[in-house]
């Protein structure tokens, strides 16, 4: 993984280029005129209210593939905190092994213990979240 600011630039990239594609005009539609857009977006409000019955007759998705989509992206940004908190671990670790041997500053050193114990009861139950999680993800895949 990489520099936690570049994660955070690459997802606001990503955001805004998923939002531009949202507002963008559909292919083959002339695009709108700046004095117009004010009265497109009235007239799209209006049409959303009126359309929930044709978004219910075509669902896109079934509703098991879509909580089985959005449980595996659940589980993946699971898997990323675990991943931190593993680099968390061994981060603190190092930073213990200074503190003590190096530095020799015996007060830090316990509070630095204290911190790393939080950190590896984190790590415990992550993990065993994340055991439990692909099971039920397991569960919810179609059998095949």
């Amino acid at each position: 993984m990489g520099d936690p600011r570049n994660v955070a630039h690459a997802k606001k990239v990503t955001q805004e280029k998923h939002h531009k594609n949202k507002h963008a005009p559909k292919a083959g539609a002339p695009a709108a005129q700046p004095a117009k857009k004010a009265q497109s977006e009235k007239q799209a409000v209006v049409t959303e209210r009126a359309a929930p019955e044709t978004e219910a007759e075509k669902p896109a998705q079934s509703p098991d593939s879509a909580r089985l989509e959005k449980s595996l992206a659940v589980l993946s940004k699971l898997k990323e905190l675990e991943f931190h908190s593993r680099a968390n671990l061994e981060k603190l670790a190092e930073l213990s092994l200074t503190i003590e041997e190096d530095l020799k500053q015996k007060a830090f050193a316990e509070a630095i213990g204290a911190v790393y114990s939080a950190q590896d009861a984190f790590q415990s139950k992550i993990l065993k979240l994340i055991e439990d999680y692909e099971a039920e993800c397991a569960r919810l895949r179609p059998a095949v």
